[in-house]
């Protein structure tokens, strides 16, 4: 039996998951010093960082696609940890933007349900992070606004209402969290410099991100080990006794 066969006929390398799930600022997290692909690169051959933000989502619609994106499975094959991010889409005015936009109450019952769906395909609250909205800078955002030939759709004030209400959430539901808002607006900072148009994260806002997300994150992962050995590890006459780990060969 060649050593190709061998490896097939053993078991599978699993390969755990956290799964980062949010709108836009999620979607572009994997960008070249995004939070996303900062957090990849942390967790190398310890899991996979997965993707699926979705741009000008919110929890409306989020609740709907989640059974999409996880089922219950194998107990080994769950997600480590996932990151729950909307609400800045949430948040939207009304009037101004009443396709996006969410009512609080909702919003909270939307973000309740996806940690309660979680917990039904066996990824318990232990592994879950609910992440708030970040702030809103209104002057940048209501310049992007004009340049699409519209009013400022949002407010900073209305948005911390929406990351109070995840916070609550959290609480409710046991879950870890990351106020973002808070953080970022922490002895009245200027914050401006951690979005790149008053609503999205500037490379500054990313790494900010990533700083305050993994301590959050560790204590899901931090026990997980190393996946196969280090190449001065790897027994030099017969490979497969390292790589393959069973002994047989």
């Amino acid at each position: 039996m060649s050593l190709c066969e061998r490896a097939a006929s053993g078991s599978a390398l699993l390969w755990p998951r956290v799964l980062l799930f949010g709108d836009s600022i999620t979607q572009f997290s994997f960008q070249q010093g995004g939070w996303g692909a900062l957090l990849a690169d942390r967790l190398v051959r310890k899991c996979d960082v997965l993707n699926r933000g979705f741009s000008g989502y919110n929890t409306r619609w989020a609740k709907i696609i989640l059974p999409r994106l996880i089922r219950k499975g194998p107990e080994m094959e769950n997600p480590v940890a996932v990151t729950i991010f909307f609400g800045a889409n949430d948040s939207s005015l009304k009037d101004e933007n009443p396709k996006q936009h969410v009512p609080l109450d909702e919003y909270s019952a939307n973000l309740r349900d996806m940690v309660q769906y979680l917990r039904s395909v066996d990824v318990p609250r232990e592994r879950v992070i609910l992440i708030t909205p970040p702030p809103l800078c209104e002057a940048a955002w209501e310049k992007e606004c004009v340049l699409k030939g519209c009013k400022l759709n949002r407010l900073n004030s209305v948005v911390g209402e929406y990351a109070n209400a995840c916070l609550q959430v959290a609480r409710d539901c046991g879950t870890d969290v990351l106020d973002l808002w808070t953080l970022m607006q922490k002895d009245s900072q200027d914050f401006s410099s951690y979005l790149s148009d008053g609503l999205h994260l500037s490379p500054m806002g990313n790494e900010f991100l990533f700083l305050n997300l993994c301590p959050l994150l560790d204590k899901k992962v931090s026990s997980l080990p190393w996946l196969l050995p280090y190449w001065k590890d790897v027994e030099e006459a017969k490979p497969e006794l390292s790589l393959l780990g069973d002994g047989d060969y």
